[in-house]
């Protein structure tokens, strides 16, 4: 099926923990909230032959939140499915500062998308990142010095 990134920008909820599980559960809603496939995330979860080949190809193939920002390894397991943060100084580099507002966030998204049309000399973005398949990257995102929001982004498939 080949690889696909996904991103989101989702209300801070006092932990990552809980603001993952928050975009969990409204993903799954807008993905299987009408469709009598999966009555809960458990379910779809529970599902290793679809989630092992397939996957969601979105937040819901990833099912932990990780604190460490060491690199994950495609050898490693226990590495598939996490999300981590971006490590401080990347976050400023990418952003200028270590608490990027939710708009900032959206501006250097849209350079690291505008990058991937012109290819490998475009330079490194933000996206490049997350090399990892089954994996994604979170950026505390904040408004008058206060965290609201996380910046997600990530990839699944092969």
């Amino acid at each position: 099926m080949g690889a696909s990134d996904w991103e989101y920008v989702t209300s801070y909820e006092g932990t990552i923990e809980k603001s993952l599980e928050a975009l969990h559960a409204r993903v799954f809603q807008q993905t299987y909230g009408d469709d009598d496939t999966y009555r809960s995330l458990e379910e779809l979860w529970d599902d290793g032959e679809f989630m092992g080949q397939e996957g969601t190809h979105s937040i819901l193939d990833i099912d932990r939140v990780v604190h460490t920002t060491a690199a994950p390894s495609p050898s490693d397991v226990r590495d598939y499915g996490t999300l981590r943060p971006l490590a401080h100084d990347r976050l400023v580099h990418h952003f200028g500062t270590d608490r990027p507002t939710p708009g900032r966030f959206e501006e250097v998204l849209a350079r690291a998308r505008a990058a991937l049309r012109y290819g490998p000399d475009a330079g490194e973005s933000l996206l490049d990142e997350c090399r990892m398949r089954w994996t994604g990257v979170y950026v505390v995102l904040y408004t008058d010095d206060e965290p609201t929001h996380l910046g997600i982004f990530g990839y699944s498939g092969d």
